[in-house]
């Protein structure tokens, strides 16, 4: 009695949440925004009348060209008629309305393709397939969702002959898909094939039957399934909720319930209701049954009840809860994204097998740091407990997306072919990353930097370790970490990271090292007189980790740094200037952050070091980030700040980055800089032209600098929290050997980011 009452109150609390969550701040989920500017009459005229007569005209000459003037190759109507919603039954368009916008913001999220959900009065066949034929000429694809089977079939099957774009009903092919993904996987596991194994389904509906139907074209032999639903058995002479779709797997058999078929079978597939697979069941399955119970919120068996009873099973739920969800959205954003990529006049057998073998070989790729961050506790490997792959896996758009595109392009329905796989698959990781694209030019000139080493003084954190494997795998760096080996080699095992120490990085053991003796004499002789005694250098030897890393550094262990995932900026800042010095000609350090927003790049400086820098500083720190800028392919134009805008306040700040201003044009004459200006002025060259007609800077600037540090990190916070902009930084610039500081908000793949830039330094450094 208790425990229903705390059930109760638990699903209490989620609804009203979810109710919040619906109506707060503005009700419902999505929004339309437009993507080019509507600020005068001259854009009015292009976005409407009378210029939006020439992309009509250029349309109706060549159709194809509509993928080049309308947002119609990146939109998908999700349509549904209410009558097959999650797991509350007919409850009519108006009412599902919530589910289809759920769904449009997952095609956003995943795959950054845009949706318009449309629920539709349709309950009969013929209407349904009359109201989404004609919306043809709006959408490059139609996601059709919740409708009820056998009708479901029936509308997807004439839909498909009727239209020339992707109709896909996710009910059925995205189950399947994922399915059919985990059972390769466990059948693997287990040592079976495919064509042998035995197959029986609880439930008999539209998934279910799409599940077995993309099994036989992955080789199940259609003699060992067996299906089953609340009126038993499928067999041949049953007239209980018989159609056409059933007969294939129609048996003559005298055989009328689940608990008569289910002996020796390999894999159970439940898409019915609770509890309708009793433990006594599993009994008389075969050797380490798969056993998918994707009955929701109750699964058909209880994930803990089945492994009681058999303590070799594989099993998947439906549930976020338990290893092994099967969740569609593993699949239906990618497959569109590649089918929409292509121009694809369908989505046929060979680009849904496509993705099947994409996502189970994912799940045997070491998982990545942002399928980590999606568990709780420790990260699983491939194995009994993880078959599919995390929802929250970036790779998958990267795996599922190309595979699907080239299937298309194989099978013939691809209208606009990809030529450059490569550039496709950039253009995906940028989507993924944000940084790819940006970051292309420094990665590929860090793998041509030949046999360069990192190390990294926080040896010992997941967001290292995981970065480590992605730099060894990339061939971008060999890694050092400074750690205890033992919390190392525990820590790989349990994020289920391959590398291993010795063979593909070194570790300095900060408690017992053989070189400590001679750390602790070079530190005294490189910092005897910046006050650190004999025995505060042994001190520092024995506990800071930055210290060791610049040791290493000096005595040509290591080409460059990567430190400061934890404790204050300034602490591993004073380390690295009075143990490794500053490059030849430069007086100060200074730190640059660059920011990649939806709006494009932008860095910023100096965000994190001079607290109130000299115009002559400042025109340093700007000379040293233009070079930084240039390591991206990135030409930078400068803007220097101010309340001031072209002299129009007199103030000593002002006046410091006028001066500023001035020794930059004397001093690197190839630069594109102006100053002192407003940020509005530097952003936009209508209004600087407006103040200002004899400015040096042309177009947007791209290099921000600023006169304090309160001004340069506040404005950074402040744009990046704004904008959900990526920070890549910050970049540590003027030390004599290639040091970068990191924050303790830094990602694993900012980690990896800024081992690149760091490679990329060192080879020029010791190239120059």
């Amino acid at each position: 009695m208790a425990d229903n009452e705390n059930k109760n109150s638990k699903t209490s609390e989620l609804d009203e949440a979810a109710l919040f969550f619906h109506r707060y701040p503005v009700p419902g989920k999505l929004e339309i925004q437009a993507t080019k500017p509507l600020g005068n009459q001259r854009d009015l005229a292009l976005a409407y009348s009378p210029g939006v007569a020439a992309p009509c005209l250029a349309i109706k000459e060549d159709p194809t060209t509509a993928a080049d003037y309308t947002a119609r190759a990146n939109l998908v109507a999700v349509v549904s008629n209410g009558s097959a919603v999650l797991g509350l039954g007919n409850i009519g368009p108006l009412a599902s309305k919530p589910v289809m916008e759920g769904k449009a913001v997952l095609f956003k999220k995943f795959a950054n393709i845009d949706v318009f959900d449309i629920e539709i009065d349709a309950p009969e066949i013929d209407r349904m397939v009359e109201t989404v034929s004609a919306l043809e000429p709006t959408f490059g694809g139609i996601n059709l969702e919740d409708i009820k089977a056998p009708e479901c079939f029936d509308v997807e099957e004439r839909l498909k002959q009727r239209m020339k774009i992707p109709v896909f009903h996710d009910d059925q092919h995205g189950t399947a898909i994922i399915v059919a993904a985990a059972i390769i996987n466990g059948l693997e596991l287990a040592g079976k094939k495919i064509s042998e194994a035995k197959i029986v389904t609880s439930g008999a509906g539209a998934a279910a039957l799409a599940c077995l139907n993309l099994l036989v074209e992955l080789g199940a032999n259609l003699e060992n399934i067996w299906i089953t639903d609340r009126h038993g058995v499928a067999y041949k002479g049953r007239v209980e909720e018989m159609d056409r779709w059933k007969e294939p797997y129609l048996k003559d058999t005298d055989k009328r319930s689940l608990a008569e078929v289910i002996p020796g079978a390999d894999v159970f597939l439940g898409l019915s209701a609770a509890g309708v697979l009793k433990p006594e069941m599993l009994a008389d399955m075969a050797d380490k049954p798969l056993i998918l119970a994707l009955a929701n919120p109750v699964p058909e068996i209880m994930p803990q009840v089945a492994r009681e009873a058999r303590p070799d099973a594989m099993i998947c739920t439906g549930r976020s809860d338990f290893p092994n969800q099967v969740n569609n959205v593993l699949c239906f954003p990618y497959i569109f994204r590649g089918a929409l990529d292509v121009g694809a006049t369908a989505i046929n057998e060979t680009m849904k097998l496509a993705a099947v073998r994409a996502i189970a070989a994912l799940a045997r790729e070491e998982p990545s740091d942002v399928a980590a961050r999606a568990y709780s506790g420790e990260t699983p490997i491939f194995g009994p407990d993880f078959l599919i792959p995390s929802p929250f896996d970036p790779r998958l758009i990267l795996r599922i997306a190309p595979a699907v595109a080239e299937a298309a392009m194989e099978s013939g329905v691809a209208s606009r072919p990809i030529e450059d796989m490569q550039a496709y698959y950039d253009r995906l990781n940028r989507f993924v990353f944000r940084s790819g694209l940006v970051m292309k030019p420094v990665f590929s000139s860090a793998k041509a930097a030949q046999h360069k080493r990192v190390i990294y003084a926080d040896g010992e954190d997941e967001r290292v370790l995981r970065a480590a494997q992605v730099v060894l795998e990339e061939g971008i760096a060999r890694p050092t970490l400074i750690g205890r080996p033992a919390v190392i080699e525990t820590r790989l095992s349990r994020y289920g990271l391959k590398i291993r120490p010795g063979k593909d990085f070194d570790i300095i053991n900060p408690e017992d090292d053989p070189r400590y003796r001679e750390y602790v004499d070079l530190l005294q002789k490189r910092t005897g007189r910046r006050g650190i005694t004999p025995e505060g250098a042994r001190t520092l030897v024995r506990t800071n980790n930055t210290v060791i890393a610049a040791l290493a550094m000096l005595r040509d262990e290591a080409d460059a740094m990567i430190c400061g995932l934890e404790g204050r900026f300034e602490r591993h800042l004073r380390y690295v200037d009075i143990i490794l010095g500053r490059r030849p000609g430069v007086d100060e350090l200074s730190a640059l952050s660059m920011l990649i927003t939806k709006q494009g790049v932008m860095f910023f400086t100096d965000t994190y070091v001079s607290i109130d820098p000299s115009a002559e500083e400042i025109a340093e720190m700007t000379r040293l980030a233009a070079e930084e800028i240039r390591r991206f392919g990135i030409e930078p134009r400068a803007a220097l700040l101010s309340h001031s805008d072209f002299g129009s306040r007199e103030s000593a700040s002002a006046a410091k980055m006028r001066k500023a201003t001035a020794l930059l044009h004397e001093q690197a004459p190839d630069l594109v800089v102006d100053g002192e200006m407003h940020g509005d002025s530097a952003l936009s060259e209508t209004l600087r032209r407006r103040v200002f007609p004899h400015s040096n800077l042309e177009g947007e600037a791209n290099l921000l600098v600023f006169p304090n540090l309160d001004a340069a990190n506040i404005t950074l916070t402040t744009v990046s929290a704004m904008t959900d902009a990526l920070h890549v930084g910050p970049i540590l610039l003027g030390p004599a050997m290639p040091a970068h500081i990191l924050t303790p908000s830094v990602t694993s793949r900012g980690v990896v980011n800024m081992t690149a830039l760091a490679v990329v330094e060192a080879s020029q450094n010791r190239n120059g």
